[in-house]
């Protein structure tokens, strides 16, 4: 009788405890085949980041909770890891608390801006070709140039992040702060000399890097505001908007200025611009763009390369999970190249 009441109650602990906590495992699948004209290159490549990732979180009780996420990103044509200087948890790695304050996690992940924008381009901020957050959306910024070479432009390591409540359900903050911490990356002559670097190889940042977004949200539109400088102290800002124009179009666009006085000694600013829509029909998403990035003085230097760019996309719906995709854009960088890109691929969700 003693062994049954001990089973029944240790059962009930367990109960409790898995009811209180869960860990998911999720991930992507990406992967087509893509045709560039100015190469000779068919190749198979990926629209989306490919994932694997581990989420969990924690009732900790008075409405408080722990919470992680880990993501391994990864090649999948090859099936390596996302280029091989990138770190084993390149997507994320972030563990935190969430409350009546908000979500305060530690880690590494994207910046503020970087995880706002991707909402109000039209490829939801995957680095397809055809896209437009890795370059236009971001003015050619980079949030990460002290790492080592190769390693991605999007995210802060070494870093506190903050999310506030969704307050009076329109408003919310976020901001990013990263500590000035060395992280391998190669010499950047910058202002200085190749005898003389402005940044030697591992150098530590003079100030913290630091992004800050807020979105505001009121039924069919949404607009952010954003400011972000890097460890080399170059500095950007970026605004825009959605509208919800009827249940099945949603148009977008945003406007962004890179300054990078501290670091470029000619030319330090790049501005662009991008517009862009969603279209559902049927079981089918038609996405389209056009934007243009330009560098400061560019009328006056045939040196300085703008960037023009029109991309059309559709993906068809074989489940919740699944779809089929095809992209195709024509991006001129002027004075000299010009080329057209297609893909056709599947994309799953697990």
């Amino acid at each position: 009788m003693k062994k049954s009441l001990l089973a029944l109650a240790l059962m009930g602990v367990f109960s409790v405890a898995h009811a209180q906590s869960s860990v998911t495992i999720y991930g992507t699948l990406d992967a087509g085949v893509s045709r560039r004209t100015d190469t000779d290159l068919t190749a198979v490549g990926k629209r989306d980041n490919n994932k694997l990732g581990f989420r969990g979180v924690e009732d900790l009780g008075s409405g408080l909770k722990a919470l992680f996420q880990l993501e391994i990103r990864y090649e999948p044509d090859t099936g390596v890891i996302e280029s091989t200087v990138r770190p084993l948890f390149q997507g994320q790695s972030r563990v935190g608390l969430q409350g009546d304050f908000g979500t305060v996690r530690l880690g590494r992940g994207l910046t503020a801006f970087q995880e706002t924008s991707t909402a109000y381009e039209p490829w939801s901020g995957m680095p397809a070709v055809a896209g437009y957050q890795t370059d236009l959306q971001v003015a050619g910024y980079t949030s990460d140039p002290l790492s080592v070479a190769g390693n991605s432009l999007n995210r802060f390591s070494n870093a506190v992040f903050y999310n506030s409540p969704v307050i009076g359900g329109i408003f919310q903050l976020n901001v990013t702060v990263a500590t000035k911490e060395a992280n391998g990356n190669p010499v950047i002559i910058g202002r200085g000399t190749a005898a003389a670097p402005q940044f030697p190889a591992n150098t530590m940042a003079k100030t913290n890097p630091y992004s800050v977004s807020a979105t505001v949200t009121q039924g069919p539109f949404s607009a952010y505001g954003a400011y972000e400088r890097n460890a080399v102290e170059t500095k950007l800002w970026s605004v825009g908007a959605s509208f919800k124009a009827t249940k099945d179009l949603k148009l977008m666009g945003s406007y962004q200025r890179q300054d990078q006085d501290n670091s470029v000694p000619i030319n330090p600013i790049t501005k662009a611009w991008l517009v862009g829509a969603n279209y559902n029909v049927g079981a089918g998403l038609i996405r389209a763009g056009i934007g243009r990035k330009t560098p400061d003085n560019v009328l006056n230097s045939a040196a300085i390369a703008k960037t023009k760019q029109f991309s059309l996309g559709y993906d068809y719906n074989l489940s919740p999970r699944t779809y089929l995709y095809v992209d195709g854009t024509r991006k001129k960088i002027t004075p000299a190249t010009t080329f057209n890109f297609y893909s056709v691929g599947i994309h799953h969700n697990f």
